[in-house]
């Protein structure tokens, strides 16, 4: 194992690893593998781009209404090693004399799916629903209904879906995505050994 690290490592170094670093072409703001520690980079701004696309997303509650959520606004959590989504709510329905604006967040950490290469939230932690306009008796119902929206919406959710063209250099290595880290800038995750 010692032997297949540091062989690893002098690969990278006597290459200068520029291939590592750009395995091909792309926008600035895709993911990136740097040279001295084995990782790739994902900008807070390609995280946002990618979890927009798989909104907006409509659940009905016990046939009284519907609650529509929209994109989310995501933020970084550098010190707890998690992201924030702020999502905004639009309910609507018999309930509701006129549809209403709101909103939740949730805090999540990350993990990595080797079936299908993503990124995917999951330690989901939930707070309550905010709506300006409703009296809070009307809030307090929906509340019981935050939690099981969050982790309808978010929980195992792909926030990324790795490219073989992003991992080809670590492939070729023999290396997979390991430990992830939420930084200032977005996500720095680790390349490890996959096991032999």
């Amino acid at each position: 194992m010692q032997r297949r690290r540091l062989m690893i490592s002098g690969l990278l170094v006597g290459s200068g690893v520029a291939a590592a670093q750009a395995p091909l072409p792309a926008p600035s703001d895709s993911p990136t593998i740097t040279a001295t520690q084995p990782r790739f980079n994902v900008s807070l701004d390609r995280l946002q781009s990618e979890v927009a696309q798989r909104f907006p997303l409509r659940y009905p509650v016990a046939g009284l209404l519907n609650l529509d959520l929209n994109a989310p606004r995501l933020g970084l959590l550098p010190d707890q090693n998690r992201l924030r989504a702020v999502m905004p709510v639009s309910a609507s329905g018999a309930a509701l004399a006129r549809n209403q604006q709101g909103s939740f967040t949730v805090d999540f950490a990350l993990r990595y799916e080797h079936s299908d290469r993503s990124l995917r939230a999951h330690q989901l932690k939930v707070y309550r629903f905010r709506f300006p306009d409703l009296p809070h008796e009307a809030v307090d119902m929906l509340n019981t209904y935050a939690t099981p929206l969050a982790e309808q919406a978010l929980r195992e959710v792909v926030l990324y879906q790795l490219q073989p063209k992003e991992t080809a250099m670590a492939d070729l290595l023999g290396l997979r995505p390991g430990s992830i880290k939420v930084t200032e800038q977005g996500l720095s995750v680790e390349l490890i050994t996959q096991p032999m």
